[in-house]
């Protein structure tokens, strides 16, 4: 019976080992698109600083107003780019977290399950075992009546 009750479960089983594999390539996936977003985040603010000091070395030469103005105007747009980005790289890292959960849940789901089956195969096994021995002490019991008898 407790054998019976294992392999009912086997496409439960097969159903959260779907689940959580498919939740493991989610959370690979958003662990590239956060490397990518946090990768092109350190860009934008390698290329602030860059122009930063592009502005130190034109300003020492002396700038005119218009360029100035540019300047102050493509600095404001960066500036506007990166704080973007830097939301782009919190959103992504609030949904790694997401998917991570999710991830534990179905793995801790398929491990609870893993134990309930093996739980069963070991009591249907410990069943087996007394029937075996039942039987051996019945037979031995009977050798041992025909002998004595």
């Amino acid at each position: 019976m407790s054998t019976s009750r294992a392999a009912r479960l086997a496409p439960v089983i097969q159903m959260a080992e779907r689940a959580e594999r498919e939740a493991a390539v989610l959370l690979g996936r958003a662990q590239g698109q956060l490397r990518q977003a946090e990768v092109k985040l350190g860009e934008l603010e390698q290329y602030l600083a860059d122009y930063q000091q592009q502005w130190i070395s034109e300003g020492q030469r002396g700038v005119s107003g218009q360029w100035l103005m540019n300047y102050q105007r493509f600095l404001a747009q960066l500036e506007t780019a990166i704080g973007q980005q830097r939301q782009s790289v919190n959103w992504h890292r609030a949904n790694l977290d997401k998917l991570r959960d999710t991830w534990q849940q179905r793995y801790a789901r398929l491990e609870g399950l893993r134990k309930l089956v093996q739980r069963y195969r070991d009591e249907a096994r410990q069943i087996e075992d007394k029937r075996e021995q039942k039987l051996l002490d019945e037979l031995a019991q009977r050798l041992s009546a025909r002998d004595s008898g």
